[in-house]
């Protein structure tokens, strides 16, 4: 699952990278206006005082939680690219709009970018359906082609003369400082798409996102529902490029849902994770902005974005990599002693349980390996409460010990015990049920005894009938045997 949410959110990683030095030098700051400490700045933005901050803080929710929403739908199915490449695709029609309006007027700018942006979807299914061109492909045609089309129509018209092409700009990075309270109305009709839609065909959506052959089958339109999901997310680009620009609209649309994604599986709950993560890096990326000079806002917001998936990927209890590396770690280090535990048993069952010591040479030997590892691997057992040590010397006069002698405690010999028991009964069990040859069942049952329950192992023994004797004619350890101690060796007989 996270190699797979890797891979969608490359695209979005490194399109901030190629783009953050632009950003920073074109995006717009929320400026405070006034000489403040940091302090004062940051209860001047939280109590809302401002009717501008209002304004911008209540713009970059709502674009934070159409953005995150979308998002779900668009990681889920595996859209990131095409999203990425809708959000590219819209430029040539904002430049177009401005040539027939020759106006920044607000509908003429969203008409051309939503025209601009199918036009681009029409030509992926083309080139899908009538070429040998892969859908990447495609895509990476689309998106490179129509942004350097939006570029030079942008660049052309900054540069005619009477363009009038102040602020049109934003559209490129972003710009929340100059937001109104009309610009608001877009996002608010954005959300309330959304949340009508996703209600009235949720299950549908859902069918035709995870499995469109069986949609297919029950009678689901699944293009014209694939359609209205284009059409969504073209007026949730739309709606966003005025405030977070085309280059950095696609990463909100796949970061918060990517970070939603390591949270949970479930795919309402990842579209509420989703949603409340986009609103809250917005909310954050604005302060952040506002609390600190000469720094822009849209690119705030994705870093915060990028900032909290980071911290999910590493940190997440559940399948974070940190969490799951330190489980992976105790694990390791369980098995460890569980073998050399194992391993003590079979030393001592060499002796036929004539002591209840034996040397650290026979460890290493049975180990297969060096002392300084065994002396390691005895070091665990004892700081473990599994075992204790004891130095014999041979010889009064001399000064060096002649052996160690190691001795299993009650915790330890239980544990060995049952290891032995697990091993022995797996063994039997592939020989007799799965038809395995004697000699090839010794590697599963050394990867089976550490995982393997009680209830199973019971379960094991009454399929085998109680058996006392593994296939290579070793005696198999009963609860009887465990239960009775580590003073006394395992009392079994011949059934």
């Amino acid at each position: 699952m996270f190699l797979l949410i890797w891979k969608r959110l490359r695209c979005a990683l490194l399109l901030l990278a190629l783009f953050w030095m632009p950003c920073v030098l074109c995006a717009a700051q929320i400026s405070s206006n006034l000489e403040q400490d940091w302090i004062n700045k940051a209860f001047r933005f939280w109590t809302f005082a401002d009717y501008s901050i209002q304004v911008i803080a209540l713009g970059a929710i709502l674009i934070g939680i159409n953005c995150g929403l979308m998002g779900g739908y668009v990681v889920s199915r595996r859209l990131s690219m095409f999203g990425d490449t809708l959000s590219h695709a819209v430029l040539p029609g904002i430049a177009v709009g401005f040539m027939i309006s020759q106006s920044r007027d607000e509908v003429a700018l969203m008409i051309g970018a939503t025209f601009s942006g199918f036009v681009g979807v029409g030509i992926i299914s083309l080139l899908k359906r009538y070429t040998k061109m892969k859908e990447d492909s495609a895509m990476g045609l689309v998106l490179s082609g129509f942004y350097a089309l939006g570029i030079c129509l942008i660049t052309y018209l900054q540069k005619s003369s009477g363009g009038g092409m102040a602020g049109l700009e934003s559209y490129l990075f972003g710009s929340l400082v100059g937001l109104s309270a009309d610009d608001l109305i877009p996002l608010c009709l954005c959300l309330a798409m959304i949340i009508l839609c996703f209600v009235l065909l949720n299950k549908e959506l859902l069918l035709s996102g995870f499995d469109p052959s069986f949609a297919r089958s029950v009678g689901l339109p699944v293009d014209l529902l694939h359609f209205c999901l284009w059409i969504l997310l073209a007026f949730c680009i739309v709606s966003s490029l005025q405030i977070i620009g085309v280059v950095l609209v696609s990463a909100l649309l796949i970061i918060p849902a990517a970070t939603a994604g390591l949270l949970t599986h479930k795919m309402s709950r990842l579209l509420l994770f989703s949603g409340i993560l986009g609103a809250l890096t917005g909310i954050i990326g604005c302060f952040l902005s506002f609390l600190v000079e000469r720094l822009p806002a849209g690119p705030v917001i994705v870093l915060c974005s990028a900032f909290l998936f980071l911290t999910v990927l590493f940190f997440n209890p559940v399948r974070g990599i940190l969490p799951s590396w330190i489980r992976t770690r105790k694990r390791g280090q369980r098995i460890r002693c569980e073998n050399t535990l194992k391993a003590c048993y079979q030393v001592l069952e060499e002796s036929s349980f004539s002591s209840q010591s034996f040397s650290q040479t026979s460890l290493a030997r049975r180990r297969r390996k060096s002392d300084a590892e065994i002396e390691r691997e005895i070091d665990v057992l004892i700081r473990e409460g599994y075992a204790t040590r004891q130095i014999i010397l041979l010889e009064q006069k001399s000064e060096l010990p002649s052996e160690n002698m190691i001795s299993l405690t009650p915790s330890g010999w239980e544990i060995a015990t049952r290891m032995i028991r697990n091993h022995r009964l797996w063994e039997l069990y592939l020989t007799k049920e799965a038809s395995y040859a004697p000699d090839h069942v010794h590697d599963d049952a050394e990867k089976i005894e550490h995982i393997i329950g009680e209830k199973t192992v019971r379960e094991l023994e009454r399929i085998l009938d109680n058996p006392r004797r593994d296939p290579h004619g070793k005696l198999i350890p009963s609860q009887n045997d465990i239960d009775r101690g580590w003073l006394s060796p395992p009392l079994v007989t011949e059934k």
